[in-house]
């Protein structure tokens, strides 16, 4: 970590559930570009420091989508948690996005990533951002304890949360996702991205594709992950059978829930956040 990380600028804040809901802004070392990230912190009066649950977005998405669409803040300001949501790629000038103009990769779709390719890995360092520099930043605006975090994710951004949690044992005591890209290397989602971000030695790909760090031996705390059954990606890129059949062969906990007529949108996210953070808030409040 960054020892004197930039102090972010405050984009925006508004109460909400006897909390503060704020969007800051910050030049990126790791990327870069300007980076935003929006951040919900409860009033818990008498306490110095909070436990944080980090939010990846997937595809297409930013800052904003978990904080507007989730309604994950009552819950946060019941447990005393702070939530700290990220955008999920570079932007900017010079910042290349897709060729051929298509939502899947480039801008919007990082992939949680440090590219090794040109012309992405100039800007493209997703993966250090979150792992390294996201949290000594956030730290040094707000009253987040290092020692009791989580992390979850969407789609794409459930790719994220469970690789960074696989590849950083013992940093993060909870982890959970939602319709999550389960194993990268062999979905289309996948394939298009880590092969344009990492190059064609699929070896190189294992290090991001949950599936694989649990066959090779990674573990985190028990995972929870939660599918809707009426997902229009769910055979072609979630494939959660596969996370679970790799959990089963190594014993990685994991309690996977599959939901009749859900699809993959914020609506399935909204009826199920409460649990994740209930999940994530009895972990994380251990240390008190």
């Amino acid at each position: 970590m960054s020892a004197s990380p930039a102090t972010p600028e405050t984009v925006s804040r508004a109460r909400m559930f006897g909390g503060t809901q704020y969007v800051f802004r910050h030049t990126s070392a790791q990327t870069g570009t300007p980076m935003r990230f929006a951040a919900f912190v409860p009033d818990m009066p008498g306490q110095r420091q909070l436990p944080v649950v980090w939010f990846l977005a997937g595809l297409t998405c930013t800052e904003e989508n978990f904080t507007t669409k989730a309604g994950a803040q009552r819950v946060a300001a019941e447990l005393g948690v702070i939530l700290v949501a990220p955008d999920t790629s570079p932007r900017g000038e010079g910042v290349p996005g897709d060729p051929d103009g298509a939502w899947d990769f480039g801008l919007g779709a990082g992939f949680y990533v440090d590219a090794t390719q040109a012309p992405w890995a100039t800007h493209y360092r997703m993966r250090s951002y979150i792992e390294t520099e996201l949290p000594a930043v956030a730290a040094g605006v707000l009253p987040i304890d290092l020692e009791r975090q989580g992390i979850m994710g969407h789609s794409m951004g459930g790719h994220g949360a469970l690789t960074i949690a696989l590849r950083n044992p013992g940093r993060y005591r909870t982890v959970s996702a939602f319709a999550p890209i389960v194993a990268p290397s062999n979905c289309p989602w996948g394939e298009k991205a880590l092969g344009r971000y990492l190059g064609p030695d699929r070896t190189a790909w294992r290090n991001y594709d949950a599936c694989a760090l649990i066959l090779d031996g990674a573990r985190c705390p028990r995972i929870l992950v939660d599918q809707g059954l009426a997902d229009g990606f769910l055979e072609s890129q979630l494939k959660p059978h596969l996370l679970e059949e790799a959990c089963a062969a190594t014993g990685q906990p994991l309690t996977l829930r599959r939901h009749e007529g859900y699809d993959h949108s914020y609506y399935f996210i909204a009826t199920f956040i409460e649990s994740h953070l209930r999940h994530h808030g009895a972990a994380l409040k251990l240390a008190l």
